[in-house]
């Protein structure tokens, strides 16, 4: 009895599996007939034979409702059949009523029959039923996004956001919606709010802005990131968050200065000892902005030796006096023996020491190419690069400073094998990199074009986009003018022009420049030869001479690479030497409309404004 009860279960469960094995066997079979099916349906709605492909959906509708309605609904629109897609639609909603997106393609197709009223019914409906489901918001968000209904979106974000209570915000959905609506200023407000609901997305929001805001001709958006920005420091001066984007909005303007006012009072409030500000006057000095650079050092400085960055400040304050001065070119004979007497006296005060090396750097760079002084920065640096504990980075460093005085005062040979160290013991590194550059650049002093360019094509793809660009500049120098004629005398002129003006021998240079200008006239080589007299003459303070053959290269050679390098520095020319501000502005403003795609557009424009007299912060 037992053994044929077994034998009963046995067939009983096989019967079963056989069962199941079959109904999958036809289901599959089902399944690939429905997929044949719609491949062919598709194939006709794309090459739009609506009629072909409705009566293919029409039939898989039944055999698959949901996966068949959003190609059907589409291709009774593309047919304008209005009528039978209102039918499907309400076919499909009642199989699934709680489905908002159905009642919302409703309101599309009332619309479509040129119904309004009825469609802002459906989408009203939709929107009023909405449910606390972060999903079930978005999906009804996106489907009148698909069709650029951004109000109804917007609307529905609005609704999602109260029913949410907090828990979602739905702020960078907003925030987009607002963008594709052009409320520029609810965009923004938004991406604050978020901010404001959850600091962590700081970054994420900094960096939609740069792409939403910071690529504004017109400088709108800019302000009114800033307006939004100080309204919300008013009404949360406990949020660190917003002082540190409005902080953020300034370096991106390059305004340090206004940076320096929010970054002081964050200092204050956080107690963060200088940290946040020596950081900012660097960027400050990268960018040149040494005045507010001075300040920022200062203001560390001015804490006490007691606190932890005083050193650094003090040394970086007198390196970035010493770029303000001797840059500036306005500086006479007495402000230079002032600097280099507080350069002294500062290493009296902290002592010479690894900790000071980069101090004893600028000194002798000061000694050297400004004070007529190479003997004694020779002994600095020869001093600086054997003290004990100093790190391999600032040893490379006054290194490739030694390098650039022993090229200084002719001693090439020396300078080749520093250069040649340096770039050995930091490959792959920007210190190498810059190292690789200078002693391309020194082939190219010594013209040995070839190898010079053969380095700097290599250099092209630098980790430092500055040593990058300045490999790029060199290597089109040497490849626009080396071909021009098969002598290349007009570029061994320049190039040796080049190398006086190094050595401050500008009058050597000038009379190169001249005899190049006048011997290969019409010589592709010109317009830098322009160029680099007016860099000399400025050097020598004939501004006259500079702003005429600015001027000379704007007229004959306007459509060339380095007419707006020329009009920018004109326009400076007569703001900060000629103290003619309407000049400048109109300069500036020139700058801005013959050549919108120049690197000078962002400093232009803010010099613009400056002058204009507009408040920048």
């Amino acid at each position: 009895m037992y053994t044929k009860e077994k034998f009963s279960l046995k067939k009983l469960l096989l019967i079963f599996i056989s069962g199941i094995f079959l109904f999958n066997l036809i289901s599959l079979s089902v399944q690939a007939q429905i997929g044949q099916e719609r491949q062919l349906a598709d194939q006709y709605m794309a090459s739009l034979e609506y009629d072909k492909a409705a009566e293919l959906y029409d039939k898989l509708f039944d055999k698959d409702p949901f996966g068949t309605y959003p190609s059907y609904l589409r291709c009774l629109i593309g047919m304008k059949d209005y009528n039978e897609a209102e039918k499907l639609v309400k076919k499909i909603s009642r199989k699934q009523p709680e489905n908002l997106t159905f009642i919302s393609d409703l309101g599309y197709v009332y619309s479509l029959q040129g119904d309004d009223t009825k469609a802002a019914q459906q989408y009203d409906k939709a929107i009023k039923s909405l449910r606390p489901d972060q999903g079930t918001i978005m999906t009804l968000a996106n489907s009148f996004i698909q069709r650029q209904q951004w109000e109804n979106a917007l609307s529905t974000y609005t609704e999602g956001r109260k029913l949410m209570r907090g828990i979602y915000g739905f702020y960078f959905e907003t925030a987009e919606v607002y963008f594709q609506l052009g409320y520029f200023e609810n965009m923004i407000n938004e991406y604050l709010d978020a901010v404001g609901d959850n600091p962590m997305v700081q970054q994420n929001v900094l960096n939609i802005l740069q792409a939403r805001v910071g690529f504004d001709p017109e400088n709108t958006r800019n302000d009114l990131l800033r307006t939004s920005l100080l309204r919300k420091i008013q009404r949360n001066p406990e949020y660190p968050v917003f002082s540190e984007m409005l902080i953020w909005l300034f370096v991106q303007q390059k305004d340090f200065e206004s940076a320096l006012i929010q970054a002081k009072g964050l200092d204050k409030r956080q107690k963060e000892d200088g940290v946040r500000i020596l950081s900012l006057g660097n960027l400050a000095t990268a960018n040149l902005d040494y005045e507010t650079a001075i300040n920022c050092y200062q203001y560390v400085v001015d804490k006490g030796a007691t606190y932890p960055n005083y050193i650094q400040a003090r040394m970086e304050l007198l390196n970035v006096t010493n770029k303000k001065i001797t840059l500036s070119n306005v500086y006479t004979p007495e402000d230079l023996k002032k600097l280099e007497l507080d350069y002294e006296t500062t290493l009296a005060e902290l002592g010479r020491s690894a900790k000071t090396a980069g101090l004893i750097r600028g000194l002798a760079h000061l000694r050297a190419f400004y004070l007529d002084d190479p003997d004694s920065a020779l002994t600095d640096l020869d001093e600086a690069i054997d003290f004990p504990g100093l790190s391999k980075q600032v040893q490379a460093e006054c290194k490739l400073e030694l390098g650039d005085i022993l090229l200084f005062v002719g001693n090439v040979w020396d300078s080749d094998l520093l250069y040649a160290q340096v770039d050995k013991d930091f490959k792959n590194d920007p210190l190498g990199q810059e190292a690789k550059f200078r002693n391309a650049r020194l082939d190219y002093f010594r013209g040995d074009f070839l190898w010079a360019q053969a380095q700097l094509d290599v250099l092209k793809s630098a980790t430092s986009q500055l040593i990058a660009n300045d490999a790029l500049s060199l290597s089109l120098l040497i490849s626009d003018n080396m071909g021009y004629d098969s002598t290349m005398d007009a570029l061994t002129l320049y190039s040796k022009a080049d190398l006086l003006s190094y050595r401050n021998k500008n009058d050597e240079a000038l009379q190169i420049l001249d005899s190049l200008i006048v011997d290969f006239a019409g010589h592709s080589l010109t317009d830098e030869a322009l160029f680099k007299a007016a860099k000399i003459y400025d050097a020598k303070r004939n501004w006259q001479m500079e702003d005429s053959l600015y001027g000379r290269i704007l007229t004959e050679y306007p459509e060339d690479i380095l007419a707006d390098d020329a009009l920018f520095h004109q326009a400076e020319l007569y703001e900060k030497k000629f103290k003619d501000s309407s000049k400048a502005m109109n300069l500036y403003q020139e700058l801005l409309t013959k050549y919108p795609g120049s690197l000078f557009v962002v400093e232009a424009r803010k010099r613009f404004r400056s002058l204009r007299g507009d408040v920048l912060n």
